[in-house]
């Protein structure tokens, strides 16, 4: 029996083909004897009746397709109304539990993310298996393996997603050959992020096909991911000498060559890419290598595409604004620059604030000492190595062994600004401050907690923490953070600007030396607000010199631009694009990209077709 999708030759009894294991389906035979009979054909049916009996079928399945419609819009309500009353349930919970001084209500938010995630997850994974399960199962020969796919099933019938892949992992060590299962746990680990996994599967397979495609695409895209970029680029090659026609890897590839500092053949890639599937990704990536290549005009068209298609791209509004700049389009490399600085919000640096703090010999932070100080010290390492998962575990092991230790919450408060997970840093910052700290950790606290509410876009309530800070009798740190946090707020949101431009004063004049690059950015982007572009360029220079930062360079760029200084600007830009380069946000982008889209297995199943 011939497979229709492979084409292998298979015995006549098989169900599965043995090559891709895709269920093996007659569709043609001779007909003889009785079953020559039963297909002799029919009396031939007039046109009309035909066109007759073709109509009435149309309107019956239209008449079912208009009531299964009516019930799934019914059910769709009733599920809007249970999730409405769960939420006000839960709200209702939450708020008794803080009132009565059980649980605060950010912690128990908290806890209903994490559960969810787990939640969604599992049903993510669930998904994911169903799709494959009869390439899995057609590729198991022993009872064990198929006892443990079994209960791994039932484990994912519960929503138990690490049960399951324990028990998926423990079936493949069974069946090193069962190449679907290897496969599945490919996408499953890089799914999770667990790239150190998938890369380790991807070479078991490899070792065993050196051209198994979907292997050398994911192997590909973790090397990259590692920023291994040599081997990344052989990977991908390879997998498009084997499907020239696969967006992810050309798509990959371009990636890669741009990191590698060869915009020129980057950019062909992608235009290849982009000729097999528009996405906004690409389009930015695109622009960014010809705008590297000198092409500003052709990187302006590409650009201006990506964020017609997606507006939040702000390395796309930052490209647009230099590559106007090269044009000399002043205005409008102004309002692209604007729009960059609205989509990414400034951070303070606040690991410095802390690492400031912990060195004061009047003010240090309470000591930590055995499995403590171990795991704040391997979340401190992991995190400086820019494994950001690794960090938040390490520091979360720690917070689980001492939930209100000082140093710790602000240690886990920290991981948690650097890698943007705001509700546990708004959490930890709270509970912290709930501790009633020394002034120094307060005031850290407090610059964490703005920070996140900020990002939240909750820009008064994170000016009441920091009029609470100034409450009592704060010290000088105390109120350099809490005037900077404040004037910063009411620059952003351009009201009251007399009073921002009176914090930005108080707190240059309260500031410590290590400090007065802060409140000097601040002042500068109030005196911006305000119109008054010479004393910015002042501040914002006298900033830049003392420490300067991607976001006060970019700052320092508007301002200059604003005063009519377009060869200056031009320099303030490109150093703070050296100083912090966008693409690491566009890999994220992409890995991303990679982890949501089913269009690997769609593009090797259409390959297999063929």
């Amino acid at each position: 029996m011939l497979c229709l999708a492979c084409g292998a030759d298979n015995p006549g009894e098989q169900e599965y083909c043995r090559r891709c294991q895709r269920p093996l389906v007659v569709v043609a035979s001779a007909a003889t004897g009785e079953m020559g009979e039963w297909l002799a054909p029919e009396p031939a049916i007039s046109l009309d009746e035909h066109l007759l009996e073709r109509v009435s079928a149309l309107e019956e399945a239209l008449q079912r397709t208009a009531d299964g419609m009516a019930r799934l819009a019914a059910t769709v309500a009733k599920l809007d109304r249970a999730l409405v009353l769960g939420q006000a349930g839960a709200g209702a919970v939450f708020e008794m539990l803080e009132r009565r001084g059980v649980v605060p209500e950010e912690e128990c938010q908290v806890a209903w993310r994490r559960g969810l995630e787990r939640e969604l997850a599992a049903v993510e994974l669930r998904e994911r298996f169903a799709a494959v399960r009869e390439q899995v199962l057609a590729a198991c020969a022993s009872a064990a393996a198929r006892r443990l796919l079994g209960e791994a099933e039932a484990a994912l019938a519960i929503h138990d997603a690490p049960g399951a892949l324990t028990r998926f992992e423990r079936a493949l060590k069974r069946e090193r050959g069962n190449r679907p299962l290897a496969l599945f746990l490919v996408e499953a680990a890089f799914a999770n992020g667990d790239g150190g996994w998938a890369l380790a599967l991807c070479e078991e397979i490899l070792a065993d096909d050196p051209r198994q495609f979907e292997a050398l695409v994911y192997s590909g895209v973790l090397l990259h991911e590692r920023g291994d970029l040599a081997a990344a680029e052989s990977r991908l090659r390879q997998a498009l000498r084997r499907d020239p026609e696969s967006f992810l890897a050309r798509f990959a590839l371009g990636s890669v060559l741009a990191g590698r500092g060869r915009p020129r053949l980057a950019a062909r890639q992608l235009e290849r890419a982009l000729a097999q599937r528009e996405t906004p990704q690409a389009r930015l990536l695109l622009g960014r290598c010809l705008y590297e290549s000198g092409r500003a005009g052709e990187a302006i068209v590409h650009l201006r595409r990506a964020i017609a298609a997606d507006p939040d791209l702000e390395e796309a509004h930052y490209l647009l604004g230099l590559a106007a700049l090269d044009r000399g389009w002043r205005r409008r490399a102004l309002a692209s620059f604007r729009a960059a600085q609205r989509l990414n919000p400034r951070k303070l640096h606040y690991q410095d604030l802390v690492t400031f703090l912990s060195l004061r010999a009047a003010s240090p932070l309470p000591p930590v000492e055995g499995r403590l100080a171990a795991a704040l010290a391997d979340g401190e390492r992991r995190l400086a190595e820019g494994d950001g998962r690794g960090a938040l575990q390490a520091t979360g092991a720690a917070l689980r062994l001492a939930p209100d230790h000082p140093t710790v919450l602000i240690s886990y408060a920290m991981v948690c600004l650097a890698l943007g997970r705001l509700p546990e840093l708004e959490m930890a910052a709270r509970r912290l401050l709930a501790l009633a700290p020394g002034d120094m950790l307060r005031a850290t606290a407090s610059a964490a907690l703005i920070a996140a509410l900020r990002g939240a876009g909750r820009l008064r309530e994170g000016n009441r923490i920091g009029r609470e800070l100034l409450a009592g009798d704060p010290s000088p740190f105390a109120q350099t953070i809490a005037y900077y946090e404040m004037a910063y707020n009411l620059a952003e949101l351009e009201e009251d600007l007399d009073r921002a431009l009176d914090y930005a004063r108080r707190s240059l004049a309260l500031a410590p030396e290590e400090l007065q690059q802060f409140p000097l950015a601040a002042l500068g982007w109030v005196h911006y607000k305000r119109r008054e572009y010479a004393e910015a360029v002042d501040c914002l220079t006298r900033s830049s010199a003392l420490g300067p930062s991607s976001t006060t360079l970019t700052h320092l760029g508007m301002a200059l631009l604003a005063v009519g200084d377009a060869k200056r600007a031009r320099g303030a830009f490109r150093q703070a694009r050296r100083l912090e380069p966008r693409s690491g946000g566009l890999e994220e982008r992409m890995m991303e990209c990679m982890r949501s889209s089913s269009e690997l297995a769609a593009r090797v199943q259409e390959r297999e077709r063929a």
